[in-house]
């Protein structure tokens, strides 16, 4: 699992590698899956997974991927195709919001610690 926090700017998350990846372009790396290809893409020759675009938590919460390395002589799978999660986490980014405003409390001195002092 790969965690990111939200509005993560686009760039580099990871690096798939086949070990029969040589450097000589024979292999070919495929992304599938959510996102792929809108907010997630691979670069077919270095195996190198970025973000398109900017995450966001309340939007989506997490993204399951698939990527797969490819012979480019016969076509074939050169290894079991590998599934990860990215799971974006959540940062503060909303104001709270509160109806119903204003509202009033008064808390009893010597209060114990915990006690609810308004509850909406």
């Amino acid at each position: 699992m790969i965690s990111l926090e939200e509005w993560f700017s686009a760039r580099q998350i990871r690096i798939v590698k086949s070990d029969s990846d040589r450097g000589e372009f024979n292999i070919q790396y495929i992304l599938s899956g959510e996102g792929a290809g809108d907010v997630f893409e691979i670069d077919e020759y270095s195996g190198e997974i970025r973000t398109l675009k900017k995450l966001d938590r309340e939007e989506k919460a997490f993204y399951v991927l698939q990527a797969q390395a490819i012979n480019r002589r016969t076509n074939e799978p050169e290894e079991p195709q590998s599934e990860f999660i990215i799971k974006v986490q959540d940062i503060n980014d909303n104001a709270p919001l509160f109806l119903n405003e204003p509202y009033l409390s008064s808390i009893p001195e010597m209060s114990p610690v915990g006690m609810f002092s308004l509850k909406c």
